[in-house]
């Protein structure tokens, strides 16, 4: 009897907002959805098919779409709103996407209901604590947080930090290390952890930079970006083993090939 050949995993990634405009040479006045491609590079290497799910709003659409796909990634990109964890901006430049924000989190909350891997990065980390209850700082300098800025234009994914990561986590059980050092491209940051996640790893001013839900199949942020980590450089986190997990969850959460 022949084997029947195994179906690639299907993985939901979100999008990015940009609005209407008339000030670029391209689909001007048109809004835009869209994803940066090394993410959904990364997420083909290892095996995985990646989709962009556009804004729904609706939620037999949303469960429809938890239900067909095995797992979601929650991309990086825009600030969340202060709106989105009750609070007004700091600053008019730090106002975030409400409307990025509201479409991530029903898609989060469609995926939890059916108890699907999600993974959030770096703007998705956050998002997974806010959504979950928690709250961030507006800027991460500005609020006396962190010495030195997380984020830089200039060097932008050149730029990084070390990583403390907590013995006996889910983490530390991928890696087997304590200490690492992984980019950073954010200048918010989880302030107030959401009710039942747990923090696997901080940075050098106790910023949170791993969160997990234990309850849940695979619900997990890191607050750096996996796809760009420079796997040869000394003392950078292999993006691999990170990957291969959340695609392992997602293998046992997919339906049987038909």
């Amino acid at each position: 009897m022949a084997t029947r050949k195994r179906r690639s995993l299907f993985v939901a990634v979100s999008v990015n907002f940009m609005a209407a405009s008339r000030d670029r040479p391209f689909y001007i006045g048109k809004p835009l959805q869209y994803s940066e491609a090394s993410l959904l590079e990364w997420i083909r290497s290892g095996g995985a098919l990646p989709f962009l799910v556009p804004d729904l709003r609706d939620r037999d659409a949303l469960d429809e779409t938890a239900e067909h796909f095995d797992g979601l990634v929650l991309s990086g990109g825009a600030d969340v709103s202060p709106t989105s964890y009750r609070e007004e901006p700091i600053r008019p430049e730090w106002s975030g996407d409400a409307s990025r924000d509201a479409y991530e989190i029903a898609l989060l909350d469609a995926f939890r209901r059916h108890d699907k891997p999600v993974l959030g990065v770096c703007r998705g980390h956050q998002l997974l604590n806010v959504a979950l209850g928690g709250t961030l700082y507006q800027d991460l300098v500005q609020q006396g947080v962190a010495v030195r800025p997380h984020r830089d234009a200039e060097i932008y994914d050149e730029l990084n930090h070390g990583l403390r990561i907590q013995p006996g986590s889910w983490l530390h059980e991928l890696y087997g290390v304590e200490n690492a050092i992984t980019n950073s491209i954010h200048h918010q940051g989880v302030k107030d952890l959401a009710p039942g996640l747990e923090p696997a790893a901080w940075s050098e001013e106790g910023i949170v930079e791993a969160i997990r839900d234990p309850k849940a199949r695979f619900t997990v942020g890191v607050q750096w970006h996996p796809e760009w980590m420079k796997k040869d450089a000394q003392g950078h986190l292999d993006s691999a083993p990170l990957l291969q997990a959340f695609l392992a969850a997602c293998r046992e959460s997919a339906s049987p090939a038909e």
